[in-house]
């Protein structure tokens, strides 16, 4: 077990936007987390990556607690993730983007730049390396020299992912990475988490696409209002009365 959440409660004023929620995330899996639109699963993934701060419960990465870390306390623990909304620099290159999820994990400060110490050189040439490696695993290194903002929406989704491979997590979080995509994007991108999980990293997947969520998952935890009502195998969960009444708006026949 990677992940362990137990009882984390959020609330904006007086909207209760997460409940009680808690699921665990096995080592080594593809889990899902999914639900309604404003189930809180976005919610979820912004206090489990420390942009917002937990009213109550607890969360668990690898053992160790990271409730109430700032973000990048929780990357350096571990935790990579992406957005629904694509952030990238976009007049930088689709490799100094790469490159920029890296520096969660480098020891330089500015002043060892400014410096150009020899062993910042050499982590720079080590950072340039990984980045590129992360390009080639996800089939964007023939633009490696173009700026970002040059790519196709599916590339710049893709760079998204590699920015936070960059990071070295083992848990990795992807906030609906097939928004957006065509049909051939999205059987592609499937391939690509399928690998990374065989890469050792863990993902934790918030995704509408139903085919590509009952595909790749193992494990899948239903939210509706903020609340838990469903967790269990894809079969479990697909024949589940109140994860239907969720999605239909009325109980299954």
């Amino acid at each position: 077990m990677i992940l362990q959440v137990e009882g984390l409660t959020k609330r904006f004023g007086g909207l209760l936007a997460v409940d009680e929620v808690g699921f665990t995330v096995e080592r080594g899996s593809v889990h899902g987390l999914i639900g309604p639109n404003g189930s809180g699963k976005s919610t979820v993934f912004n206090l489990l990556s420390g942009l917002y701060r937990a009213d109550g419960g607890a969360v668990r990465l690898d053992g160790r607690t990271i409730s109430g870390l700032a973000s990048h306390r929780v990357a350096q623990a571990g935790l990579g993730r992406t957005f629904q909304e694509i952030q990238l620099f976009h007049d930088l290159t689709v490799l100094e983007n790469a490159m920029i999820g890296c520096q969660r994990v480098t020891r330089a400060g500015p002043l060892d730049a400014l410096l150009r110490r020899r062993w910042v050189r050499r982590e720079e040439r080590e950072i340039r390396e990984q980045a590129s490696a992360w390009l080639d695993f996800l089939g964007l290194s023939e633009f490696a020299a173009e700026p970002a903002r040059k790519i196709s929406y599916g590339h710049q989704r893709l760079l998204e992912i590699a920015r936070a491979l960059c990071g070295r997590p083992d848990l990795l979080l992807l906030d609906e990475p097939a928004a957006g995509m065509n049909h051939a994007e999205t059987g592609r991108l499937a391939g690509f988490i399928a690998a990374i999980r065989d890469r050792g990293i863990t993902v934790l997947l918030v995704e509408h696409n139903m085919k590509m969520v009952m595909g790749l998952c193992t494990q899948v935890t239903v939210l509706a209002r903020g609340r838990v009502i469903a967790d269990g195998v894809p079969e479990a969960v697909q024949r589940d009365d109140a994860v239907r009444e969720a999605y239909l708006g009325r109980p299954a026949c």
